[in-house]
């Protein structure tokens, strides 16, 4: 296990994470870090563990918003190919009874 050193609220913490992770908890810590950063020019100084609650309860809504975001992306999607499908099925539907029709035609004549 590797550890890193992030820098949180212009502190150093030093957290445990999978080896070749480092990079990926240096950058996640850098958008915690701004969050944090976010919330003190929002209102102050309000003690580390609010502050980093605070930040937290950010992100979070945040992933919510994108997850709810997503959610409604893939069902206008499933929406759609549903829509595409019925499209499909009509118009294989009409060349089919127009090839009928062309071969009744031909078979008249």
């Amino acid at each position: 296990m590797a550890e890193v050193t992030v820098k949180v609220n212009n502190k150093p913490y030093t957290v445990g994470c999978a080896d070749g992770q480092e990079a990926r908890v240096q950058e996640l810590a850098r958008i915690f870090s701004d969050h944090v950063e976010m919330v003190v020019s929002d209102v102050g100084a309000i003690g580390e563990v609010r502050l980093f609650l605070m930040a937290s309860l950010l992100l979070v809504d945040e992933m919510e918003e994108l997850r709810a975001q997503l959610e409604e992306a893939q069902s206008a999607q499933a929406r759609m190919s549903a829509g595409a499908f019925e499209i499909e099925r009509k118009a294989a539907f009409a060349i089919s009874d127009a090839a009928e029709r062309l071969e009744k035609l031909v078979s008249e004549v």
